[in-house]
């Protein structure tokens, strides 16, 4: 897989909200890119931001996925755990079912250790307490202790798939904070970055003038001539 994310789009997305984002792209049409029911393991300090690498699950078939299945050194798990790119995202279709853990802390510091930017699951993970404290961005649904062979079925590697309800592709551009989880297709990543840098100066200048007092009436959306001007100068002189 190779990297189209540029590092200066990548930034950019560091320091914008998912709720941001989701603005950014519901501008576009796209209402469903917010991946449901995930949320962080533990408190990140900075925003997840990588291109999606994917593993898809089916539904455990136990005559093929009996506890040996991990000897096979191409288990589509483990393989999949040592082919993901440096500073890509992980992102696992679990079906929505966190009964069982789509992955363990050993998994997650081996990505973590090859320089993998993230992991997102809409099922669980198991060993979660120790997940939380890796410095690695990790989304999941919530606490699952069983194996994952008791329920999924890992199958295949890096195509599209669904997380969260939300159609993720390889080489999207996945964005994780401390709400959540959302994707961006990899076409429009740079203009999305961008506006949403614009969004977040506006945004931070009326939090600043509600915080002071001020009405949202004719600021939030800028309505008043008044607005855009008191923003231009602000601008100015927050170097923003």
């Amino acid at each position: 897989m190779t990297t189209k994310l540029s590092a200066e789009t990548r930034e950019k997305l560091r320091g914008v909200s998912t709720a941001t984002l989701c603005t950014a792209l519901f501008k576009r049409g796209l209402r469903n890119q917010f991946i449901q029911d995930v949320r962080p393991v533990g408190k990140a300090s900075r925003n997840m931001v990588g291109e999606a690498y994917t593993l898809r699950y089916i539904p455990a078939r136990e005559d093929l996925n009996p506890l040996t299945a991990f000897r096979d050194r191409a288990h589509p798990q483990r393989k999949a755990v040592e082919e993901c790119p440096q500073g890509a995202v992980f992102v696992i279709d679990s079906r929505k079912d966190p009964r069982a853990a789509s992955a363990g802390s050993i998994l997650v510091s081996r990505l973590m250790v090859r320089g993998v930017e993230g992991i997102v699951t809409d099922g669980g993970f198991r060993d979660s307490p120790e997940i939380a404290e890796l410095p690695i961005g990790a989304y999941h649904n919530r606490p699952s202790a069983p194996t994952n062979l008791t329920l999924h079925q890992a199958l295949d590697i890096n195509v599209p798939i669904g997380c969260g309800d939300v159609a993720v592709f390889p080489g999207d551009v996945v964005v994780g904070d401390g709400e959540g989880v959302i994707v961006i297709p990899a076409d429009i990543a740079d203009e999305i970055a961008d506006e949403a840098v614009e969004m977040t100066a506006f945004e931070d200048f009326v939090l600043e003038q509600v915080n002071g007092g001020r009405s949202i009436l004719g600021l939030y959306p800028p309505t008043d001539p008044e607005a855009g001007i008191d923003f231009e100068r602000w601008r100015k002189a927050s170097n923003r």
